[in-house]
């Protein structure tokens, strides 16, 4: 056994693969040659329904959720939990802090006053809180407080969205405008939200949209404590399989009322990613942990196994490339439209741009693969 895989040995390598499976397509969808040619598949549904793309973001707090049981439950077992969670809000400080600074770099270089119209949400910030209310769920509570915990808050969303008065529109609104977390978000994050959003006041990864989300990332929990028992694999992967077929007849039912919509994390979208989820993770959890299949793995155990570093790489390499002066323009849009587009179509050019970014943040995060290292917050 080489020293990487020895250092790997008692890791569950199919999590690890879809870790890196979820931060290679965040990667890819994040990173277009441009944002005006895109194929359908990689480009976010614009309001109710989904994509592929809107599957990544709930599969990666889905995966947080997984690998929480391997890290938590012998410290939970010896009665550490004051220590636990001071490592846990360690972390979650540490995550939120560095999804706030990605998401005002460049800029605050040129104007530090950014920072005081800065969006305050984000996909990090989202991570972090999920995973803080997550730990202190899991922490403080026995298993069954936990699944209450989890049901209410997909009830407490529900209700809130159902049958809050939003002033001017009235309740149980799903539009882009007038709905419940459209009005929260204006009310509490007011001059705070993303730009970018559908609606003015309104953040994807706003208020009250976390607190399904938070739901998501205790399913994950659930999954990985199945996956941590004692129990035979076969079995595990039969209780997987059902499970997973159990949250997607849920889904299409609550969506008979509930659109499946990820920009408000409706409780449809937390039962469909969910049981899609679990289905991805009991095929790799098959072909790798049960039968030991490897070919091919490389590429996402590197991203998997140090996915926070891939995440940074890429989001500073996306923000070097505008920045750097080429022409009139940057390098981003020279590379795009005089390198790429000279012997590619618009549209393939740009994703070849995509998988190129893909392609370097993999190779540099090989770097630290390899000599061993692998970076936790």
């Amino acid at each position: 056994m080489n020293p990487v895989d020895a250092k790997l040995a008692n890791r569950l390598l199919s999590l690890d693969v879809m870790r890196g499976l979820a931060m290679a397509c965040m990667i890819l969808v994040n990173n277009p040659g441009s944002w005006s040619v895109i194929y359908e598949p990689l480009k976010h549904a614009q309001w109710h329904g989904w994509t592929p793309t809107d599957l990544v973001f709930p599969f990666f707090l889905f995966i947080v959720g997984v690998a929480m049981p391997f890290s938590f439950e012998k410290r939970l077992q010896g009665g550490k939990r004051f220590s636990l969670m001071i490592k846990v809000l360690q972390r979650t400080s540490v995550l939120f802090l560095i999804g706030f600074l990605l998401g005002v770099l460049p800029n605050v270089i040129w104007n530090p006053t950014v920072l005081l119209e800065a969006r305050w949400p984000g996909v990090l910030q989202r991570i972090a809180i999920c995973y803080f209310f997550t730990s202190l769920i899991v922490t403080f509570l026995p298993n069954i407080g936990r699944w209450i915990i989890a049901a209410v808050l997909l009830i407490v969303y529900s209700a809130g969205m159902f049958f809050y008065v939003v002033p001017g529109h009235g309740a149980g609104v799903f539009d882009v405008v007038g709905n419940f977390c459209w009005w929260l978000d204006n009310q509490l994050l007011q001059g705070h939200t993303w730009s970018g959003a559908p609606a003015k006041g309104f953040d994807p990864e706003g208020v009250w949209s976390t607190l399904p989300a938070i739901t998501t990332t205790l399913l994950g929990y659930f999954t990985g404590q199945l996956l941590r028992s004692s129990e035979d694999a076969k079995e595990k992967l039969l209780w997987l399989f059902i499970s997973a077929n159990i949250s997607l007849i849920l889904a299409y039912w609550v969506s008979l009322s509930m659109p499946i919509n990820k920009q408000l994390w409706t409780v449809s979208f937390v039962l469909l990613t969910a049981g899609l989820a679990i289905h991805l993770l009991a095929m790799l959890y098959y072909l790798i942990d049960i039968r030991e299949y490897r070919r091919g793995l490389m590429p996402f155990l590197i991203l998997g196994t140090n996915a926070i570093v891939a995440y940074i790489l890429s989001s500073l390499l996306g923000d070097l490339v505008t920045i750097i002066p080429v022409g009139e323009s940057n390098l981003k849009a020279w590379l795009f439209s005089d390198v790429f587009s000279s012997f590619l179509s618009p549209i393939n050019a740009s994703l070849v741009m995509a998988v190129s970014m893909v392609l370097l943040c993999t190779s540099l995060t090989s770097i630290l693969y390899f000599r061993r290292i692998f970076i936790r917050v």
